[in-house]
């Protein structure tokens, strides 16, 4: 081999194994996650938790004050707390399909209400 031959081979092994090094790894986190624990009213209120997260899919049978409403889904009802920020802008009457995203609030006194933290009409 010449030096010139050896001297390329060198040069291309050295920017093979830096351009190797500095591409980023693609390991995938596999620690807790903020799963969702339940999807149905009975399972909120069978065997949820304070702050567990819930994906709710049903209607808002009625509105109890600003803010509160209660949710059903055919499993149950439960109160839902819903922020005017989230609730959206069209019309939602006690036949309109929504999904609500939030969380179980368990009161002291064994109260349990989700705290909504997103809200989508379903068609």
């Amino acid at each position: 081999m010449s030096i010139s031959t050896t001297k390329s081979i060198s040069v291309g092994l050295v920017l093979g194994v830096a351009g190797f090094a500095l591409t980023p790894a693609s390991a995938q986190y596999t620690g807790p996650s903020e799963k969702v624990t339940a999807s149905t009213v009975a399972e909120v209120i069978e065997k949820s938790k304070d702050d567990d997260k819930v994906a709710l899919k049903g209607l808002l049978i009625r509105k109890t004050s600003d803010e509160h409403y209660v949710f059903s889904d055919g499993t149950g009802e439960i109160p839902v707390e819903i922020d005017d920020k989230i609730f959206p802008k069209v019309p939602v009457d006690d036949k309109t399909t929504v999904q609500i995203r939030g969380e179980v609030d368990k009161g002291l006194v064994g109260k349990i209400e989700i705290d909504a933290k997103a809200m989508e009409i379903l068609k």
